[in-house]
């Protein structure tokens, strides 16, 4: 059984839900069977038991307890942090809070265009557009150090619902952060990026192979097998020969 299911089964076993079709009766066909998939949807169910934001923190749990990319003392920047599942991950495994009186204390900064609640032990800019310059030199002012030792991007444009121009988009955001990774990520550090498959993926790609030492593809168990959604975790950043400052 694969981790992530571990996980949300040993939190299931604590807790039983029952939902009601009842109140489907006004909804559309789609939203009744998007809404049925998502109530039926264990690791919706096991974010609730835990009190995730939504259940896209078990992809980094699993991300993380397979390639150890969070650890004590890290500093993080998490874009496209909303609603704050990926940011409450990072800091239980940064230390950001000082739970661990014995382990380093890291630090989380979150990045997002929505507003994201207040969490312990992170720090959130927003809205911010974290391509926009003047979101930019924040982020490096609140940044001890003014860098990360991770960038974690979980960013996805307004779908349009042209797979292809969705693609395209998703591709350019992630380019966007390679282009901010020579004066914010630390020499060393870890970029973990979601994209969709598509034309453009090997561009992508291309670039994370000449600008980190290793880069993998992971399709994590939360990741629902219908979606083209992947997680590019590239480690040990060598830092590109130029920066956005010249």
């Amino acid at each position: 059984m694969a981790l992530s299911w571990k996980l949300v089964r040993a939190s299931l076993q604590r807790h039983r839900f029952h939902t009601a079709g009842s109140h489907y009766k006004a909804r559309t066909s789609a939203e009744h069977l998007w809404l049925t998939r998502h109530l039926k949807d264990p690791f919706v169910k096991a974010a609730k038991v835990e009190s995730y934001r939504c259940r896209s923190a078990f992809k980094l749990l699993e991300v993380d307890a397979k390639h150890r990319i969070l650890r004590p003392g890290l500093r993080v920047l998490d874009c496209g942090a909303a609603p704050g599942a990926w940011s409450q991950v990072a800091v239980q495994r940064v230390n950001a809070a000082g739970t661990d009186p014995s382990s380093p204390v890291g630090f989380v900064l979150g990045v997002d265009l929505l507003h994201i609640s207040p969490l312990e032990g992170a720090t959130f800019l927003c809205p911010a557009d974290v391509t926009d310059p003047g979101t930019f030199q924040r982020i490096q002012e609140l940044l001890p150090g003014g860098r990360a030792d991770v960038i974690l991007s979980d960013m996805a444009p307004n779908a349009t619902g042209i797979r292809g121009l969705d693609h395209d988009r998703l591709i350019g955001l992630c380019l966007s952060l390679l282009d901010l990774a020579p004066d914010i990520l630390h020499p060393g550090g870890t970029l973990l990026c979601k994209t969709w498959a598509g034309s453009q993926s090997p561009r992508l790609q291309k670039r994370l192979t000449e600008e980190f030492q290793n880069t993998r593809t992971l399709k994590p168990e939360a990741s629902r097998k219908e979606s083209s959604e992947v997680y590019l975790l590239a480690t040990q950043y060598r830092r590109a020969k130029w920066s956005v400052k010249g």
